[in-house]
């Protein structure tokens, strides 16, 4: 019967205690959007792009300026995701570029701070979206949705393959084929029915099998490791942390600190940066976030690996159960 009592009190102070967690994630960084630091390019005359310079910085710590030549080399800094945005001075008056496929909230902030800025002098403001979300998802929705289901998806594949007691190379073949077969279903919803994205399909398809292998690989290396507590601990770093974290309804650069930085390092914040990439911007800027989730999968199968290896030589194995459980894969 104690012990009884003390389930009962673990439930009712965990739950409130993980509903809590749950809403400071969530809900703080929603909460506190802003840009901070967020990179914006200046481009014209030497004298008219400096005052407007001048202007964009009395927004203290919002934006990182980035000047540029001319409205060409802005262009092209949009279309390498060097900055999200441009004011370009013309004779005509000032003109907005902004990229609605790197985040439409981030695009509607840049027309909202520069139309009020010009507004406040009494003039008017072009704005031109240099790079536009698909016409199939023209508010960028369905990839803002995605986040979440694949992350899902990750975490359940994981601890599928704990649930199911499959370890080493057979858990690692298991935790392949699930992702890829995520990423291809992935791809034909979002990029074939829905018009979603608009990028090379295959490479979507990689990254999105790659951005559930990463959280798969991940919550099943961490539980064959310290045990069925790693999946708890797997599945709450991913949805505690990285989901919200991500920056994917708005961008890193608009959550506080440090969230938007912890997020790029995670999955989510990874995968979402890299899909935007490959679907919408030719694979401008991929780099970082393709190896922060080749990491995260290498270190997770990796895990995989050592942790059978580990409980075979503690069961009494050895080099004999490695053997069979390769035997048996082959």
């Amino acid at each position: 019967m104690p012990s009884r009592n003390r389930h009962v009190i673990a439930v009712v102070v965990l739950v409130p205690v993980l509903a809590a967690l749950a809403l400071w994630a969530f809900a703080w960084p929603a909460s506190r959007i802003a840009p901070r630091d967020l990179p914006l390019g200046v481009a014209g005359p030497a004298a008219a792009a400096t005052q407007v310079e001048r202007q964009l910085e009395g927004h203290e710590g919002a934006f990182e300026i980035h000047r540029y030549a001319d409205e060409a080399a802005a262009r092209d800094a949009i279309e390498d995701r060097s900055v999200y945005g441009a004011v370009v001075v013309t004779a005509q008056g000032p003109e907005l570029l902004t990229a609605s496929a790197a985040g439409p909230v981030v695009a509607q902030f840049l027309q909202q701070a520069v139309a009020h800025q010009a507004g406040a002098e009494g003039t008017q403001v072009k704005t031109v979206d240099v790079v536009s979300t698909p016409a199939g998802d023209p508010r960028g929705a369905v990839l803002n949705a995605a986040t979440l289901p694949l992350a899902l998806a990750g975490i359940a594949a994981g601890a599928v393959v704990t649930l199911l007691g499959l370890r080493g190379f057979r858990a690692v073949t298991a935790l392949l084929g699930a992702s890829a077969l995520v990423g291809v279903i992935a791809a034909g919803i979002a990029h074939s029915w829905l018009g979603a994205l608009g990028g090379d399909w295959w490479t979507e398809a990689s990254v999105l099998g790659l951005s559930t292998l990463a959280v798969g690989g991940a919550v099943a290396g961490l539980a064959a490791l310290i045990g069925p507590a790693g999946t708890g601990v797997g599945a709450a770093l991913v949805m505690l942390i990285g989901n919200p974290f991500s920056g994917a309804t708005s961008a890193p650069q608009m959550l506080p600190e440090p969230a938007g930085a912890i997020g790029q390092w995670l999955p989510p914040g990874a995968g979402t940066t890299l899909l935007r990439s490959v679907s919408y911007f030719d694979g401008a800027a991929a780099t970082g976030p393709a190896l922060t989730l080749a990491w995260w999968a290498v270190l997770g199968l990796g895990a995989v690996l050592l942790g059978g290896s580990l409980r075979a030589r503690k069961a009494g194995g050895g080099p004999a159960a490695e053997r069979r459980e390769l035997s048996a894969v082959a």
